[in-house]
């Protein structure tokens, strides 16, 4: 299948300090009355893939938009003129909006791609397994957690993988991360996989806060 993404990067007065989950608390907290830009209705949590995904690449946001994520960007993108992220400010003084429509799904070939953000691979209960594996039953974990954040995205997007998921592991180098305030582990490395995956996507836990973003290999 297709979907359309919207890829909306700004840049400021002064490189932006902050994450993208600073960045998803702005928005949210400006344009509240737009529900995929932060994931709630009322005051229940939409419990789906979330079309609107925040990230903070080299000092620079960028906000991705999947499907209706992308219509909601396009209404908002130039509506505001400053970010505040905690107790900084800074002044947008360029946006570049792109639109493409992209393919997400199973592939006939091979595809390579690389962590840009750490992926937030492990639960609790997951995690409690992970540290008493050894280094080949870690690695059989993780690839087979992958697969699952890739079928749990497509059901999300609504594509159904009418063939077995093929995919592999390079090496995985894990690292300390914050999530709402507390220390979980994360992942970066490498994997191919034949399945079409769109650029700063993201896969696993709170990708819309930026986590799990893929890039293709070329």
């Amino acid at each position: 299948m297709n979907l359309k993404i919207l890829r909306l990067t700004l840049r400021s007065d002064s490189p932006m300090r902050g994450d993208g989950a600073k960045l998803r608390g702005f928005f949210a907290t400006s344009f509240n009355e737009y529900a995929p830009l932060h994931q709630h209705n009322t005051d229940k949590l939409i419990y789906r893939y979330p079309l609107i995904q925040y990230k903070m690449i080299n000092g620079n946001p960028l906000v991705l938009g999947i499907d209706e994520g992308a219509e909601v960007l396009k209404e908002i993108y130039d509506k505001f003129d400053k970010i505040r992220l905690g107790e900084s400010s800074y002044t947008i003084m360029e946006r570049e909006v792109t639109v493409k429509s992209e393919e997400f799904g199973c592939t006939d070939g091979i595809l390579s791609y690389r962590f840009m953000s750490p992926w937030i691979a492990l639960s609790q209960e997951n995690y409690a397994k992970y540290v008493a594996a050894s280094e080949e039953e870690r690695r059989d974990l993780l690839r087979r957690i992958l697969v699952g954040n890739i079928l749990s995205a497509s059901k999300g997007l609504g594509y159904v993988a009418k063939e077995h998921i093929r995919l592999d592991l390079g090496r995985m180098k894990d690292e300390i991360c914050m999530l709402k305030g507390t220390k979980v582990t994360g992942f970066r490395g490498e994997f191919t996989t034949c399945f079409a995956i769109p650029d700063h996507m993201g896969l696993g836990k709170s990708v819309s806060r930026g986590f799990g973003a893929v890039m293709r290999l070329k």
